[in-house]
């Protein structure tokens, strides 16, 4: 008989990373904008995922809604813990869509758009990070309810992986735009990368040594046996990575730094899903407890069968019809 709720489970994961993968560069753009001060180069910047943008934003919302469609426990649990900080990521993002739009329609206004798009992108990326971060450091939960107070997802860990996902997207939106651009933009995000690239393992670093601390499963999981010999796959996989991107940016490659910052985001997750299993709201309620009747599950997977192929269909052909180079003269609005 099928283990309904892990795969559930495994199609919630898989939604959450793909929103990471594809929107992650995205907001990594905004981030980098102030350091664009060319008009022209704004544009370019905000060309490059002009197509696309919107429809990475799919994967945010399956994961949001399938987490309540088929774990109402955990959505129950998780949404009162942090609401400040996902209410703030909502509504950054939709300052950000606006402003994406509404910059190419006005030049009296243009500064203040840009000024919406950047701290959008900032404040959202920042967020995400913090709901993660009070995710990892754990929810006191009674009775199957939320039972701790508004600001207990507020800590110096929480700000800690804030911090680190802004860094971590704008390496994304860097090695990006080292793909898809030419000329002194490449150049100057080629540059930036590298340190950005240093900084995000420096942060990887630190959360991963403070992450075992937040509670003791996390430390039997990692560094008990046999766990132990998968869990340590995990950091030689990011020294390569790690080492791939290097090399990709300072050998002139243009795809390999995006492929390997993307690698890097991949493991981090795994990473954290060997934290959590087989845990949905750490460290109490485990994937079994806070799912749906298997009624529900089957009827909802039916569906899902056939609407994410079609997803990840459309947004292939996107991204396909839309490769290759920027023309810094030829713009998407």
């Amino acid at each position: 008989m099928l283990d309904l709720p892990t795969i559930w489970a495994g199609i919630i994961a898989f939604a959450v990373l793909t929103y990471v993968v594809l929107d992650g560069f995205d907001l990594g753009i905004g981030i980098l904008f102030p350091f664009a001060k060319a008009k022209k180069d704004r544009d370019v910047m905000m060309n490059s995922v002009a197509p696309v943008w919107d429809g990475n934003e799919t994967w945010l919302v399956m994961g949001g809604g399938g987490l309540f469609a088929v774990f109402p426990v955990a959505y129950a649990i998780v949404m009162p813990a942090l609401y400040m900080p996902i209410i703030v990521m909502l509504l950054a993002l939709v300052f950000r869509g606006v402003a994406f739009e509404y910059r190419w329609r006005t030049e009296r206004w243009r500064g203040v758009w840009d000024a919406a798009f950047i701290g959008g992108s900032t404040v959202a990326a920042f967020c995400q990070g913090v709901a993660l971060g009070g995710l990892v450091q754990g929810i006191e939960v009674v009775d199957r309810a939320y039972a701790g107070g508004w600001w207990d997802w507020l800590s110096p860990f929480s700000i800690l992986t804030g911090f680190a996902l802004v860094v971590g997207y704008a390496l994304l939106g860097a090695t990006w735009l080292v793909m898809k651009t030419e000329g002194e933009l490449q150049s100057a995000m080629r540059a930036r990368a590298l340190p950005l690239g240093v900084a995000t393992f420096a942060l990887i670093g630190a959360v991963s040594l403070w992450t075992p601390f937040q509670d003791p499963a996390y430390f039997q999981r990692w560094f008990t046996f046999p766990a132990i010999l998968y869990s340590g796959v995990v950091p030689v996989l990011l020294a390569f990575a790690g080492f791939m991107l290097y090399r990709g940016l300072t050998s002139g490659r243009d795809v390999m730094p995006f492929l390997a910052s993307q690698s890097v985001f991949v493991i981090s997750f795994i990473g954290i899903g060997i934290s959590f299993y087989p845990d949905m709201v750490p460290p109490s309620v485990t994937i079994h407890q806070a799912a749906a009747p298997d009624e529900s599950l089957a009827f909802a997977l039916v569906g899902t069968v056939i609407l994410v192929p079609m997803i990840l269909a459309y947004t292939a052909y996107a991204y396909w019809v839309f490769r290759g180079k920027i023309d810094p003269d030829a713009g998407y609005h």
